[in-house]
């Protein structure tokens, strides 16, 4: 079968995105997943850390379904609905629209560029929720906030949480960040084990000034990653939370892809966070894919220029990361 898709990133997290709207695709689930696994290996011609499926409604503007690497269904993706409202967005000619996801129908909307020419999308991130049972998470507490657990780590506390991915989140100090921590633990919670059943996103997150903060992220079925949309919105709520930053200010959230903001927004004790950052294309490409024989070649592939623009502000971010440590 022959596939167009186009191939772009939210902060350095990288998708193919195929378009079911405007294209005739029939995929079976056994083939989305089998596409995911064969399209995104980094050894091929593509590479990404998933696929974004974009569908036709019944009752919104459209809807996504996420694909990792491993051929596993994410219920929520932050960077990459960035991506989707772009492209759903200017395919209808909105300035907003609403998307269904899994879980909720999202607002999302083109708001003032992030930074000079970078093309900048707002997007919803909800439900959230701190119920141990939403992640999972087997421990004897109904939630977990700012507290240890002992199997994974003597010294760290964690917050947990889904929205609605389920993660994992622990404030911490440069020396956490430079050691092997973190790959230690998100390897111990992805693979069989009694905590987390299903698995979990793991981040570690450093506080770096009044409404600036980092957060590397270990991604359920994807491994280490650019930047996770939804880690950095759930960091960013954990971080107010516990007093580091506030509910309604903007929060400069830096990342190995670059940089988005965040804004946590409290109504009646519900949380929704609003992430803001990059949607930018990198190529279009025409794919012959033969998922039998498990092989693809790449009939044509089109360069976007607009990653030569987004790369001045991954440098001005690495350069503030550098500054404080990092």
């Amino acid at each position: 079968m022959r596939i167009d898709m186009i191939k772009g990133h939210g902060s350095g997290n990288d998708f193919l995105i195929i378009d079911e709207i405007t294209n005739a695709y029939s995929f079976s689930e056994g083939e989305r997943a089998a596409l995911a696994r064969l399209l995104c290996d980094r050894s091929s011609d593509l590479g990404a850390d998933g696929i974004l499926f974009i569908m036709k409604s019944e009752h919104t503007d459209g809807r996504m379904r996420v694909f990792n690497t491993d051929g596993s269904e994410a219920s929520m993706c932050g960077n990459g609905l960035r991506l989707v409202a772009r492209y759903v967005c200017e395919m209808l000619g909105f300035k907003e629209a609403i998307i269904e996801t899994m879980k909720a129908d999202l607002k999302v909307s083109q708001q003032q560029d992030i930074y000079p020419k970078v093309t900048t999308y707002q997007v919803e991130i909800s439900p959230v929720s701190f119920r141990l049972a939403d992640l999972p998470l087997n421990l004897n507490a109904d939630n977990l906030l700012n507290k240890k657990i002992p199997e994974l780590s003597d010294t760290l506390t964690f917050s947990a949480l889904a929205v609605p991915n389920p993660h994992l989140i622990s404030i911490v100090e440069l020396e956490h960040l430079k050691s092997e921590l973190q790959k230690q633990l998100s390897e111990k919670v992805n693979q069989p084990n009694e905590l987390f059943p299903d698995g979990v996103n793991v981040s570690f997150v450093k506080s770096l000034s009044p409404g600036s903060i980092y957060v590397n992220t270990f991604e359920r079925g994807v491994g280490f990653t650019n930047a996770c949309g939804t880690a950095m919105s759930a960091s960013s709520l954990v971080t107010c939370l516990q007093g580091l930053n506030n509910v309604e200010e903007r929060i400069n959230v830096y990342n190995n892809g670059g940089k988005v903001q965040c804004v946590v927004h409290k109504n009646e004790g519900n949380f929704v966070i609003d992430l803001i950052g990059n949607a930018t294309y990198l190529f279009r490409a025409e794919v012959d894919v033969d998922l039998a024989s498990e092989n693809f070649t790449v009939h044509s592939k089109e360069a976007f220029t607009e990653q030569d623009i987004y790369e001045k502000l991954q440098i001005e971010a690495h350069a503030y990361l550098r500054g404080a440590g990092l």
